[in-house]
């Protein structure tokens, strides 16, 4: 039930000041009112000096970091921050989590709960669940916070979490390409962002009012000077300087081979693609007769129709193992959130899996030409970074 606002906002404001608090974060705003700043995040930190209130803010086009003392300055600062008209607070502290919303009315909606530990189920060693971007993130006040959403989100950062190396630091530019809404990659940077790297991130897609629509997002996340979208098709979209980690989700048929193909020629170091529908190869599949004695695979066109999504992905893992890419095929997530839950995660290595004529007995005896190995061999000079 709503409560008062001013109630409320003293609660968060005894969290903020608690010892125990671990992380704060302020963004949105109240109808009709705007924060001078677009988000604020709050965490404490250990220097040199002693213990300090870290408070992080961005007017959406830089950030601005600050480090007060406890007592009356920290006091001060957390005054000022909550005296502007933020729509939403999210405050974790060691023992409890509060999320505050603020509705049309003026109004406050909380939510309260206690810190989620890690803790042994009866009979077994498995864990409570832990998110890796906190389903309470003021991120999907912005995205949309449905369960099914929570969790497509983080079995995908989980697949990234994965593809990269733990120890992985300095800048990091990443690429994604046909990011539609961006939703999988505003959570991409939030994360990356949360271990301490460097993240530029360049969205692609190739209607211009969804560019607009990211491009505003990312304002009001106070991320535009990280997060920024560009109108175009995954083919020939401008993305300068050359990106470490290309994610390209659910784009439809050949799309994924142009991402891919982009991939391979930017010699990016990692690449995430979860395929889509898979017309390019069944169209094929339908045109000629299939090598004995495999005609039942393809008689009924149900069969047919899988059959192609697994020789289409299959023919691109190998393509990329022959153009020096280490190359697993995973399942991301669950089937009952979307059948199309194939993960192409992919490092790059250098080195060329010398099984390369397996892919090419495979392609000439079911007579079909994969649309990533035409884009790979247009290119009349070796891949290189462009």
């Amino acid at each position: 039930m709503p409560e008062p606002l001013d109630a409320a906002l003293t609660e968060v404001r005894d969290l903020l000041l608690d010892p125990a608090l671990t992380r704060a974060v302020a963004a949105g705003r109240r109808r009709k009112h705007r924060p001078a700043v677009v988000r604020a995040e709050l965490r404490p930190v250990t220097l040199k000096a002693g213990t300090r209130l870290q408070i992080a803010t961005s007017d959406g086009v830089r950030p601005y970091t600050r480090n007060v003392a406890p007592g009356p300055e920290a006091a001060a600062a957390v005054d000022e921050l909550l005296a502007e008209p933020f729509g939403n607070w999210h405050v974790e502290t060691a023992d409890a989590t509060l999320q505050l919303r603020v509705t049309k009315s003026g109004e406050a909606q909380v939510h309260r709960a206690a810190t989620a530990r890690p803790a042994a189920k009866p009979g077994g060693n498995d864990r409570a669940k832990e998110y890796l971007l906190d389903p309470g993130d003021p991120i999907f006040a912005e995205i949309g916070g449905s369960a099914a959403k929570r969790r497509q989100v983080d079995a995908f950062l989980r697949a990234l979490a994965a593809t990269l190396p733990d120890d992985l630091t300095g800048p990091l530019r990443v690429v994604d390409l046909g990011c539609g809404n961006a939703y999988l990659t505003f959570a991409a940077y939030r994360y990356l962002a949360s271990r301490g790297l460097d993240v530029e991130l360049v969205g692609v897609d190739v209607r211009e009012d969804q560019r607009r629509r990211n491009t505003e997002l990312a304002q009001r996340l106070g991320w535009a000077d990280k997060v920024s979208f560009v109108a175009g098709t995954i083919a020939e979209a401008v993305v300068d300087p050359s990106p470490d980690l290309v994610l390209a989700l659910h784009a439809c048929d050949t799309a994924t081979d142009e991402a891919l193909a982009r991939a391979v020629r930017w010699q990016a170091r990692w690449v995430l693609a979860a395929p889509c529908c898979h017309h390019d190869l069944a169209k094929q599949l339908r045109a000629a007769p299939a090598p004995a004695p495999y005609e039942l695979l393809t008689r009924q066109g149900i069969l047919r129709e899988r059959f192609a999504d697994v020789l289409t992905d299959a023919l691109r893992a190998g393509l990329l193992r022959a153009h020096g890419y280490r190359t697993e095929v995973v399942e991301f997530v669950d089937s009952q959130h979307t059948p199309r839950n194939l993960l192409i995660r992919a490092r790059r290595t250098g080195v060329v899996d010398p099984r390369h004529a397996d892919y090419r007995e495979l392609v000439d005896q079911w007579q079909v030409t994969p649309r990533l190995e035409a884009l790979l061999a247009a290119d009349e000079q070796p891949a290189g970074r462009s």
